[in-house]
């Protein structure tokens, strides 16, 4: 044999571990693409419940958390938008279909929420007005555009769900989406003068009613849905704690709102009108909890349902935490005073519970990255 038989041959394996690793690379471009095109709608849930965490911490004096949390809410918006971007440029028809589904198309408004969340924490935790500005009117152009988009497909749409199949405690997030504009508005307009000081009082005064008034709306259709209809484990999705935590920050943004009555004469109008409505949806949204507690029992402990990590799970943090803002908030507006222990219980019990889903968050990108594919 000459040496260029023997170069030949030895040449032989070569191509084969280039064609190796070109099929390794496109296996895992593809899985990358597959997981983008299956992102969840409803992943802007993670800056809501971290962006809540982080304000909790921040009122009840402890700073280091508050300010690490904030840091890290910041890095995952940023993540979020840019993944959200090229899931509608690479994958339009997956991103609007979803947006037009009865199920998914709610998980819209944990980007509303989660803007109007993230400038909270620019208004009182860093103070910075210019950037709390720009992703509150961010997070208006947003709400007007999903909730009018999403609602009106729903309604025009020829085959529509059945109403066991097709509500969950997820629409209920269009109410929390409301709310996080009223919360926004009536810390924005402590940082601005007159006379825009009144506008935004109005507006906050505004999008607190329509999200009451959105809430009894849903509610009903929910809890009509819970009753006389079958109800199994997989029905009990995260989401369904939004029934409280819908109400939580509807108490939230009553709070700020009679906070802000000196600045607004037509809110001191209304001040019996408004404590006794934001002592309401407190009330309401804390007789959920044993309620939502018994349910989570009868779903993980009776029917075994298997408990993994899933995105959905950062709508249940979300409503822990702002049970304990809301709650705070509400003691120092009605001057209530017994009711401080209460909001540090929550806080902790809601740091727990995002460290957990946080950590399952991390196992789960992991081992995706170790698949060829999966949802995210």
């Amino acid at each position: 044999m000459d040496e260029g038989e023997q170069g030949g041959n030895a040449g032989v394996p070569a191509p084969r571990a280039g064609t190796a690793l070109l099929d390794r690379r496109a296996r895992v471009i593809g899985g990358l693409d597959g997981r983008l095109r299956d992102l969840s709608p409803a992943y802007f849930g993670l800056v809501m419940a971290t962006g809540i965490v982080s304000l909790g911490a921040h009122m009840m004096g402890q700073p280091l958390v508050a300010r690490a949390l904030f840091l890290l809410n910041v890095l995952q918006y940023g993540v979020l938008c840019v993944l959200y971007v090229l899931r509608a440029v690479y994958h339009p028809r997956q991103f609007f279909g979803d947006m037009v589904s009865h199920l998914r198309g709610p998980g819209y408004f944990t980007a509303v929420a989660a803007t109007g969340v993230l400038a909270s924490q620019c208004f009182v935790q860093v103070d910075a007005p210019r950037a709390g500005f720009v992703l509150w009117l961010l997070a208006v152009v947003l709400w007007i555009g999903l909730i009018y988009t999403i609602f009106t497909a729903f309604t025009v749409k020829t085959d529509k769900p059945t109403l066991d199949k097709g509500i969950s405690g997820g629409w209920l997030l269009a109410v929390v989406a409301t709310q996080s504009l009223a919360v926004s508005s009536a810390l924005l307009a402590t940082h601005i003068g007159q006379p825009y000081r009144l506008e935004l009082n109005l507006m906050a005064l505004s999008m607190w009613l329509w999200g009451g008034m959105l809430y009894i709306w849903m509610m009903s259709l929910i809890f009509y849905r819970y009753v006389f209809f079958r109800f199994s484990p997989d029905d009990l999705s995260p989401p369904y704690w939004i029934n409280m935590g819908a109400m939580a920050i509807s108490t939230l943004a009553g709070s700020l709102l009679i906070l802000n009555a000196p600045d607004a004469p037509f809110l001191v109008s209304l001040l019996p009108f408004l404590k006794g409505f934001t002592v309401f949806y407190w009330a309401t949204g804390s007789w959920w909890i044993p309620m939502l507690l018994l349910l989570g029992i009868w779903r993980y402990g009776f029917q075994r349902f298997p408990f993994q990590y899933d995105p959905l799970y950062w709508g249940a943090v979300f409503p822990l935490g702002m049970y304990a803002a809301s709650t705070w908030q509400m003691n120092l507006a009605m001057e209530f005073g017994f009711l401080a222990g209460m909001p540090r219980i929550f806080l902790h019990v809601a740091l727990f519970a995002w460290l957990v889903t946080f950590i399952g968050m991390v196992r789960s990108v992991l081992r995706l990255r170790r698949q060829p594919s999966g949802r995210v």
